[in-house]
């Protein structure tokens, strides 16, 4: 039988699917059984067909992701718990503002650890049919939880700052203050740059946007050590003029953070993805051109919608093989990518009807 009009589904995490989709999680597979002994099967398979594209292995390597996220946020609490913590003393012995703005400053940036994992948490659950893409946007309301807390955490190093001017007091255990500073550089860098790789080998801004604050808290505990120099040399007014310093990095990261979580909320992508995208689809045989080709971030998991345009003479069933090899080859053009939805359309013929006609009149103007 042929049709003009060939539709082809594939979402990696739901199962719900168009005329010609396939099944997902909640479908049935190929090959029957089911239990303990079909995924020990299908895990024992996947190991012999590393390239394939099923919805189980693209769930597999999502969760994998996701407990990669988790085991970063905890790695990171720690670490920086436990800096904020040792300045914590120090601050308690010496008075040191500048060394209050960085030990606040740390113990913020370690609590951002818990919105994200509750973020990952909930990204793991299944969909249902109130929450029809899942969870994965928690991961979005994680980011905006981060940016608040730098934001607090800026306000709060300003007003120690100004109060510290206002009101001038001396600061006592000095080489204590100039090593808890740059204990503080050592930890946040570490932490820094592993969150960020972490965060973008499986596409999690909110985990790059942490980095990125780790980064700079390193760089503010380097300014610390400027502040105890001052003092040592009789300066007074250095430490707080160091602490709103401290203030301004932040704000500067602030400002990175916010865009980079503003761009997710608003299913911004990378322009480098939407191009490797169209020149997979592109290149597949069959598809005569690429209408719309859409992108965007459910948590830290792309998802695809493209309208190709195929032979208007093609079956069914052929006009399914190209959108079948279309997504194959988005799969692989794509890194991230867990879900796509190929729509395909015959290619135009002078005089015949258009046959999105009847749809014209719902047309967003």
């Amino acid at each position: 039988m042929d049709d003009r009009h060939g539709h082809h589904a594939h979402h990696g995490d739901h199962g719900h699917h168009g005329h010609h989709g396939r099944h997902g999680d909640h479908g049935h597979r190929h090959g029957g059984g089911g239990g303990r002994w079909a995924r020990l099967r299908h895990r024992a398979g996947h190991l012999l067909r590393p390239h394939s594209h099923d919805s189980a292995d693209r769930t597999d390597h999502a969760l994998e992701s996701s407990a990669r996220g988790m085991r970063a946020l905890w790695v990171s609490l720690v670490v920086l718990g436990g800096t904020a913590l040792a300045q914590a003393v120090v601050v308690a012995l010496s008075g040191s503002v500048a060394l209050l703005g960085d030990t606040v400053h740390n113990a913020a940036d370690a609590l951002t650890a818990v919105p994200l994992a509750v973020a990952f948490v909930l990204g793991r659950r299944a969909s249902t049919r109130r929450f029809t893409y899942g969870y994965g946007r928690a991961e979005d309301l994680a980011g905006i939880a981060i940016v608040l807390t730098i934001a607090a955490s800026a306000a709060f190093a300003a007003w120690a700052a100004v109060d510290r001017l206002l009101d001038p007091r001396e600061i006592s255990h000095l080489p204590a203050v100039a090593a808890a500073a740059v204990i503080g550089f050592v930890g946040n860098e570490w932490v820094a740059r592993y969150r960020i790789r972490v965060g973008r080998e499986i596409g999690s801004a909110a985990l790059v946007a942490d980095g990125l604050h780790a980064r700079t808290d390193g760089f503010t505990s380097l300014a610390v050590l400027l502040g105890a120099g001052g003092a040592a040399l009789g300066w007074q007014p250095a430490d707080p003029l160091v602490g709103l310093a401290i203030t301004v990095a932040i704000l500067l990261v602030l400002r990175d953070a916010a865009r980079e979580v503003f761009r997710r909320v608003m299913d911004a992508v990378d322009p480098e993805l939407v191009d490797a995208a169209e020149r997979a689809v592109t290149a597949v045989p069959g598809v005569r051109g690429v209408g719309e080709l859409r992108l965007r971030w459910i948590g830290h998991r792309l998802r695809a919608e493209v309208a190709v345009v195929v032979d208007g003479g093609l079956s069914v069933r052929e006009a399914h093989r190209v959108a079948v090899e279309a997504e194959h080859a988005l799969l692989h053009a794509v890194p991230r990518l867990t879900a796509a939805l190929i729509h395909a359309d015959p290619a135009p013929v002078p005089g015949a009807p258009d046959p999105h006609a009847p749809l014209a009149h719902h047309a967003v103007p």
